[in-house]
């Protein structure tokens, strides 16, 4: 090694923050080597789809770095670093893979493939993580005609192509192949939550337009070799698992593009460490982007950064820290003034380390992840006494207790006795997770400082964390426990219990367990619902109960060591939460009053039970109230046609209430007996037209009424979306409702796309109902039905409905 080059700095990989860093060494002057092992400079951004058009984001933050970046095509960003590299005089090597980087008593050596070595006393590892694509993980995913990449989408023509994944890479494949192709994306979720807002925008566009088809909420299953003479004349068939069963797409190719992974073994092989062995697992970094491994930096992708704009003023900041030229990072004035809720003059680093310190949530992300997670959340200190939320509330985030203590009530009114929630711990996850209201009050305790996590944040961590999924997974199944099943069982008793907890996912319609299977877990419902049934003596089925997110069933056969007597199925897709029954057991014998509650519950059951098969019509009216979306459903309108005088009060109400546009159409929807299901919102815990709304105007009110702002621009995504057709475009006016209107237009719905009956300029919004959230008096169809034969309900009274109960 006694020729070997020796340098200050050894930069390794010339992406965004490689590059960056090399530039700003170059311009000051300080000793360094970029080593690619490519031909080119950043193969990222050199693999993009031809003419991609690149984002400069996050947009608040500005750019710190020697070399041009702004949003624009891949050539264009290309052709500005090849330049700035020529300009500032980057040491730059091609075709220089490294193969081993070994720390020595002086620095490091670097091992390149040709056997040459290399001297630095510090590395920056900025190698990303794009060499390791994910891949399906299903029989069929080495075929032809499957790739994990796409190079030029103008090479394919007249095909039929699938794009797996919900990020930006798929959603920008998928567009682009959409000029020349039928294209279908497929997204395990119900939204393109991960994506940065501009692409969501234009997927979202594109199935609007009909240009993609997308299948939400579905994962491949199998790709299936097709013979030649095969109808279809495809080669293959794609078979997704979705909400509503399996579903089958024949197609000429599959682009799975599902991310990366960490270049495990060379990373670990250089001494740094990973927190776990999740796969989505990245290695943890100082505030000057050090590792565990003194004098080895990483940035980037690598470090859990993958934006451009981020990588690129770490690569400036990461060689001012190693040559001793004190800088602020580009983000820390912001969040300075998010820690003001702790103090004047806040200290960001220290923050930040008490923050990880105190909460299991956020230590489960690396200091860098840590940073961008707060920049998206809010910071705030509610004084002593102050009413966090309510009782019955909808919630669109999670609060995580960072100083001092909340109080949740024990029971459902603020001023009820409470329990503390200490520093550290998460609350309003049950809501978030289930898609239920809230169901319990928390106050504001002394010298409280809270983290408020928008939805979207929050579900964003959970999707690519799991670590920080599982964590959240644990809370939502204790309190879920302590709230339904063992109240008063402290978080201690109930750890051996939750150890066994796991998570599984059902297809709508789906069996959870039948009757005389064996009866050894206790499932939680964290999401969707289900239903338990029997079978009466003529065959039937009897539906008994219906159990939404958050509620628990199948306890009582365990307690009676019994076969299992009732059909648990999914009434939509649905995520249950397993629990094993013998800790739960266990628990059972050391609290003989739990046990007594729990048989008491039993003998209701067998009264319920008995009552439903005297009477087989209430479960057939069950049965087609969850046909109709009560299952997802958290408030919902009912007719009594036996009362209903066809009078249409309930409609103009509306439309008065409305601008004029009806939210309702009375005659439309199901019947069974002389129940009615109307045209109206459901109010669902999940709701699908919040999924896809490009200016994000779609929002839930603490109350539950998911309502449309005015910030509406018309798209018709959540019309389309809407699997109950209750949501319509429509144009408001100041006209009165009129016989001739509604014989033209229809119950004050805007005319088609023909608006020569309104003023000119007049727009189409999503009209949908909001429960009337702004009156005092409630909905007003309720209020203006003369006989009482309008109802609004939530699904926990259906039995009261179904018995012709009225509170």
């Amino acid at each position: 090694m006694g020729n070997a080059a020796r340098y200050r700095i050894a930069i390794v990989g010339s992406g965004p923050g490689g590059f960056s860093a090399a530039c700003r060494a170059a311009q000051k002057g300080d000793s360094h080597i970029l080593l690619e092992a490519q031909p080119h400079l950043s193969n990222t951004i050199y693999r993009y789809q031809k003419g991609k058009h690149v984002m400069a984001e996050p947009n608040v933050l500005p750019l710190r770095a020697e070399t041009g970046f702004e949003a624009g095509s891949r050539e264009a960003i290309l052709a500005v670093w090849n330049a700035d590299a020529e300009r500032l005089g980057v040491n730059l090597r091609y075709r220089a893979e490294v193969r081993a980087i070994d720390r020595q008593d002086e620095g490091f050596v670097l091992t390149l493939g040709n056997g040459e070595t290399i001297l630095a006393e510090t590395v920056i590892l900025g190698i990303g993580v794009q060499g390791n694509p994910r891949k399906m993980g299903v029989p069929g995913e080495d075929l032809p005609n499957i790739q994990y990449q796409l190079d030029d989408p103008d090479a394919y023509k007249g095909e039929t192509i699938v794009v797996i994944g919900a990020g930006d890479a798929a959603i920008e494949n998928a567009v682009a192949l959409s000029r020349q192709n039928t294209v279908h994306i497929v997204n395990r979720r119900d939204e393109f939550s991960r994506a940065k807002d501009g692409n969501n925008n234009l997927i979202l566009s594109a199935i609007e337009q009909g240009k993609v088809r997308c299948h939400y909420n579905s994962a491949p299953e199998a790709v299936v070799a097709l013979p030649g003479d095969d109808a279809s004349g495809k080669p293959m068939r794609l078979r997704l698992s979705a909400a509503e069963g399996s579903v089958e797409v024949p197609c000429d190719r599959i682009i799975a593009r599902l991310g990366a992974t960490p270049q495990r073994a060379f990373v670990e092989a250089c001494g740094i460490t990973f927190p776990s062995e999740e796969a989505d697992a990245v290695p943890q970094v100082s505030a000057t982007y050090e590792s565990n491994v003194p004098g080895l930096y990483i940035i980037g992708a690598l470090a859990g950064y993958p934006l451009i704009k981020q990588a690129m003023n770490q690569g400036y900041e990461v060689v001012e820290f190693i040559c001793g030229r004190p800088v602020e990072p580009a983000d820390e004035p912001l969040l300075r003034e998010k820690f003001t809720a702790f103090s004047a003059t806040p200290d960001v680093d220290a923050f930040l380390d008490v923050m990880a310190l105190r909460a299991p949530l956020l230590a489960a992300m690396n200091r860098l992840q840590l940073r961008e997670f707060l920049l998206e959340s809010r910071i705030f200190a509610p004084a002593e006494g102050t009413v966090l939320y309510r009782a019955g509330d909808y919630g669109n985030s999670v609060f995580i207790v960072v100083s001092g203590e909340v109080g949740v009530a024990l029971g459902t009114q603020p001023d009820d006795a409470l329990k503390p929630i200490k520093a550290g711990r998460i609350f309003g996850e049950m809501a978030l997770v289930s898609g239920r209201p809230r169901s319990a009050p928390v106050i504001a305790g002394k010298g409280c400082v809270l983290v408020e996590v928008p939805r979207r944040a929050m579900l964003k961590l959970i999707a690519s964390n799991a670590r920080a999924r599982a964590y959240v997974d644990r809370i939502f199944t204790t309190r879920a426990l302590q709230r339904y099943l063992l109240p008063g069982v402290d978080d201690a008793q109930l750890k051996p219990i939750v150890d066994t907890a796991t998570l599984c996912p059902f297809k709508a319609g789906e069996s959870i367990y039948r009757i005389g299977d064996a009866a050894n877990v206790i499932h939680l419902v964290r999401s969707g619902s289900v239903t338990t049934s029997v079978v009466a003596a003529d065959g039937h089925e009897i539906v008994l109960q219906y159990h939404a997110a958050g509620q628990y069933f199948g306890e009582l056969a365990v307690i009676l060591g019994s076969a299992r007597t009732q059909h648990a199925k999914a009434a939509i897709k649905t995520e249950t939460i397993r629990i094993d029954a013998a800790p739960f057991l266990q628990l059972l014998d050391r609290q003989p009053q739990l046990r007594a509650a729990l048989r008491e519950r039993f003998r209701d059951q067998i009264e319920q039970r008995l009552q439903l098969e005297r009477d087989p019509e209430r479960s057939a009216r069950m049965n087609f109230l969850l046909a109709q979306g009560l299952g997802e459903a958290t408030d919902v309108l009912l007719i009594d046609e036996a009362l209903c005088i066809r009078c249409d009060q309930c409609e103009k109400a509306c439309a008065a209430t409305h601008g004029n546009v009806s939210r309702l159409n009375r005659e439309a929807g199901a019947t069974f007996d002389n129940l009615h299901v109307p045209t109206s919102c459901r109010h669902c815990e999940h709701p699908h037209c919040m999924k896809d709304c490009p200016p994000d105007a779609i929002r839930r009110s603490p109350n539950g009424e998911v309502y449309i702002q005015d910030t509406c621009i018309g798209c018709g995504n959540c019309e389309r979306n809407c699997p109950y057709g209750v949501i319509h475009m429509g144009v408001e006016t100041q006209d009165e409702p009129s016989l001739w209107r509604w014989m033209l237009f229809g119950r004050g719905m805007a005319p088609g796309t023909d608006v020569h009956d309104y003023p000119a300029g007049s727009i189409k919004k999503a009209a949908k109902c909001d429960m009337c959230g702004s009156r005092d008096a409630g909905p007003a169809c309720v209020q203006a039905c003369p006989t009482g034969a309008a109802i609004r309900v939530a699904p926990e009274d259906f039995f009261k409905v179904l018995a012709h109960e009225r509170d």
